[in-house]
């Protein structure tokens, strides 16, 4: 799906934990509400509800007022008679949506990266490299309620939009944000998984492995390749093992019977993964 502009501002479109999404799950769109309008060309908008406002289209106006009282899921028309669907955004949708300053790590990453590092709810969990705080909002929906989130971050500005990112999702109870670093190591011990979201994770593989519990799961991002072979020649230790690097490309499909194939453009290469499992020496 396309996206257009937004109807409100991108400081306004991530209270989600306010009204709505994670706080609450009602079977009708609510005032406060955030909600996700798609057209029929798939483009796309998140607007906040509130009463006596519009939603202004490329195909028409909505007033607010007739979607607050809608079920989720319902198609309400325009003043053109555009139908629009009238859904609740995903976290997925919302992240490709946060407001940023760097490159984020996107949703086809993010949800693997839980996969391939066993991270779910209770899971211990340090980051280094906050940025905006895309995965940090991944990795917090994913060990709530009980797990917690360290996330490590050296610039104030960033760690200051992140945990701005994090309160307005409703996920900033579950994170412990931390500004220093960290080659000084890390507070904590015994953790599940360590993911080093920095552009030279090399030299922070020994505080990693004092953090990790026996076996734990070690996780980075790189968008070139020269840093990968670097990575790799310094997991070349006792201390790791099962070292993979995966790279992950996205092709939508056109999802019509008649002229299935696939979209003409795809989400190629925002970076490859380096995975590698603390070991016993």
């Amino acid at each position: 799906m396309e996206r257009e502009g937004a109807f409100v501002e991108e400081s306004e479109l991530l209270k989600y934990g306010n009204a709505g999404g994670f706080a609450r799950d009602l079977a009708c769109a609510q005032a406060g509400d955030l909600a996700l309008l798609v057209g029929p060309d798939r483009r796309w908008q998140i607007l906040r509800l509130e009463p006596g406002q519009t939603a202004q289209t490329h195909r028409g106006v909505l007033a607010h007022d007739d979607l607050i009282g809608r079920p989720w899921g319902s198609t309400v028309l325009s003043h053109m008679g555009q139908p629009f669907l009238l859904l609740r955004p995903s976290l997925h949708d919302l992240i490709l949506r946060l407001r940023r300053t760097t490159q984020i790590v996107y949703p086809k990453e993010a949800g693997y990266i839980l996969l391939k590092m066993n991270i779910g709810p209770g899971c211990r969990v340090v980051e280094a490299g906050t940025g905006s705080g895309a995965l940090t909002a991944v990795l917090a929906h994913a060990v709530r309620p009980n797990g917690r989130v360290y996330s490590y971050e050296i610039r104030p500005e960033m760690q200051h939009l992140a945990r701005r990112n994090l309160e307005r999702l409703g996920l900033a109870d579950v994170v412990e944000f931390k500004e220093r670093d960290i080659a000084q190591g890390f507070d904590e011990t015994g953790v599940d998984a360590v993911f080093l979201d920095l552009p030279n994770p090399w030299d922070y593989l020994e505080q990693a492995y004092a953090a990790l519990v026996n076996g734990g799961y070690l996780g980075s991002l790189l968008p070139t390749a020269n840093q990968v072979t670097r990575l790799l020649a310094a997991l070349e230790s006792p201390k790791w093992g099962l070292v993979e690097v995966e790279e992950i490309l996205l092709r939508p499909y056109k999802a019509v019977s008649a002229r299935f194939r696939p979209e003409d453009r795809m989400v190629a290469h925002t970076g490859f993964l380096i995975f590698a499992r603390a070991l016993v020496e």
